[in-house]
């Protein structure tokens, strides 16, 4: 969205490494290279472009703003708060120079109200990203996330509806609902299955996908709106972190394995086509072999289609970082190791069971040595021979193989109602 408001000021957008005249950062604090990486970024736009105007935001524009102040060639720090007017900090596109020192637009208090957003985000993608809420109350121990976001807020039901009409008139078939917690969306009484219900009832909008979702937010009836919805894909991204009942609740997540099971169980008892994710971490501290079998043991108990694997990283300000029992990193690094290994074989398995079904394929943009890649509704990436399909259309394809962690297979040809019908 950010770039979509610069360019209705003038500005035109180019790939990274490019000459440029401005150069705007959307920086992470979930990593301890946020810092490092920021610097990089710079240096490496200022060996090409020495005049360009550099602006950084987003988290760690908010949790590291007096270490941002120190980066030599920064003309601009917006925080979490003034992220989304950014460019009216900045000076028309002609009159961009280099400051003597940053300008710091920055507040450590976060607005707890709820928000709009203005515009329209578009994108080159067949998906479109609609965020609908923002902020974090729940204060996972490792977690910065509440310091640089905020508390939870949601962003207003005409706003989001406003956005999904336009994107939908735009031509996206399918809408990616984004925010920090989004199963904690409230507005005026309305929850996300409201939310959902309003969204279905769009023209236009054939899909509609719910990103990342803490677990204990799932109530029975999204799941049940999820089984008997045409429009609502069968998908859901749980954060399970860890499969040890000790580290979870060392974590402060709301949970135990116990719960976590059950939720699944419920999810696939309505949807046995469910494709499910989740993040894990590795080496928290305190995290010894018996409690990482224990998380190995979920993991490849439970159906996971995929899990992105994060290693534990010590974040200032956290509760965790006060903690003994630091897990040495090449031990870390051993056991990201083997759930990456399990992940694959757990992608693998997924996508075999695929093999022999027939599944509507949201196609995108682009191909690559000849083929066009889509995915389904729960998440199976497919590949068929890029002269079959075109990019944006939904189309249904039986699934014959896998190979390089896709599935291929071939589109199957509409059939023609009676009246569109030749005898040869």
């Amino acid at each position: 969205m950010l770039g979509d408001n610069l360019k209705r000021q003038g500005y035109r957008l180019v790939a990274f490494g490019e000459e440029t005249d401005l150069l705007v950062l959307n920086t992470c604090s979930v990593t301890e290279n946020a810092e490092k990486d920021c610097r990089y970024a710079v240096r490496k736009t200022l060996r090409h472009s020495p005049h360009a105007f550099v602006a950084v935001t987003g988290c760690y524009a908010q949790t590291g703003a007096a270490q941002l102040q120190s980066v030599p060639g920064i003309d601009l720090i917006v925080g979490t708060q003034f992220k989304m007017n950014l460019p009216d900090y900045l000076p028309p596109p002609s009159k961009l120079r280099k400051q003597p020192e940053p300008e710091l637009r920055h507040s450590r208090t976060i607005d707890r109200e709820d928000f709009i957003l203005p515009g329209t985000a578009y994108s080159d993608s067949t998906r479109a990203l609609l965020k609908i809420q923002d902020g974090c109350d729940f204060m996972c121990s490792f977690c910065l996330i509440p310091f640089a976001r905020g508390r939870e807020r949601s962003r207003t039901l005409d706003d989001v509806l406003r956005e999904a009409r336009d994107f939908a008139a735009h031509g996206y078939r399918e809408l990616v609902l984004t925010g920090v917690n989004i199963g904690q969306y409230s507005y005026k009484g309305a929850s996300l299955v409201d939310l959902l219900r309003e969204l279905e009832a769009i023209t236009g909008v054939t899909r509609i996908r719910i990103s990342s979702i803490e677990p204990t937010t799932v109530p029975p009836a999204l799941l049940e709106l999820m089984a008997a919805s045409t429009k609502l894909c069968h998908y859901l991204h749980l954060p399970l972190q860890s499969g040890d009942d000790g580290i979870l609740q060392a974590m402060n997540r709301r949970y135990g394995v116990r719960e976590y099971d059950k939720l699944v169980e419920r999810a696939f008892a309505l949807m046995p086509d469910l494709g499910l994710g989740t993040d894990l971490m590795v080496g928290f501290p305190g995290e010894d072999e018996c409690a990482f079998a224990n998380t190995v043991q979920t993991a490849a108990r439970l159906p996971f289609s995929y899990f992105h694997v994060f290693s534990y990283s010590s974040r200032p300000g956290t509760a965790a970082a006060r903690f003994a029992n630091q897990v040495p990193i090449p031990v870390i690094r051993q056991r990201s190791k083997t759930l990456a290994e399990l992940s694959r074989s757990k992608t693998l398995a997924f996508y075999q069971s695929q093999i022999g079904h027939t599944l509507p394929v949201l196609f995108e943009q682009g191909e690559r040595n000849g083929f066009r890649t889509g995915t389904t509704a729960n998440f199976t990436r497919v590949a068929v021979a890029a002269d079959t399909v075109s990019a944006g259309a939904i189309h249904p394809v039986t699934i014959t193989g896998i190979m390089d962690g896709l599935a291929y297979g071939h589109p199957v040809a509409a059939v023609l109602p009676p009246s569109h019908r030749t005898l040869l």
